[in-house]
């Protein structure tokens, strides 16, 4: 009986030496512990394929394509406005004031009501123009 335990005990010690003798040369290095001796970054145009590192153990290689700032493409992407119920509260906050600001006739918010009402009638159509050829543009880069 005492004989079986001192097998099964080193069996079982030598179980884990064995699997540390079957890790690839590219998980040595992360498994030792030290940092890379050189960190190559490249930077792909085109069809380029990312290089391969020349020494796992020495060196990593880190590829970008050029032209894609985002992981989603463009056909997929969501450019609208975003509705008013999953706007931050700061935005809220400050819709609420542009209004409060409109209906009180306070300076540069061209209101009717108020003295200075009127000075912000010009400022608020350049807003308006903008936001329309914002919009133009969007949809122009909508349709194919």
């Amino acid at each position: 009986m005492m004989s079986r335990t001192f097998a099964l005990l080193g069996l079982l010690t030598a179980l884990p030496v064995a699997a540390f003798a079957q890790v690839p040369a590219g998980q040595q290095q992360a498994e030792s512990g030290k940092p890379p001796q050189r960190i190559r970054s490249i930077t792909l145009t085109g069809n380029q394929a990312c290089p391969k590192s020349t020494d796992p153990d020495a060196e990593i290689v880190v590829c970008a394509r050029v032209g894609e700032p985002y992981r989603i493409p463009k056909e997929l992407r969501d450019d609208k406005p975003i509705p008013a119920q999953n706007q931050s509260w700061v935005n809220r906050t400050a819709v609420a004031d542009d209004a409060g600001r409109r209906a009180a006739g306070l300076p540069d918010t061209c209101s009717p009501v108020g003295s200075g009402g009127q000075t912000g009638c010009s400022k608020l159509r350049a807003e308006q123009f903008a936001a329309d050829r914002a919009e133009r543009r969007r949809q122009a880069e909508i349709v194919p």
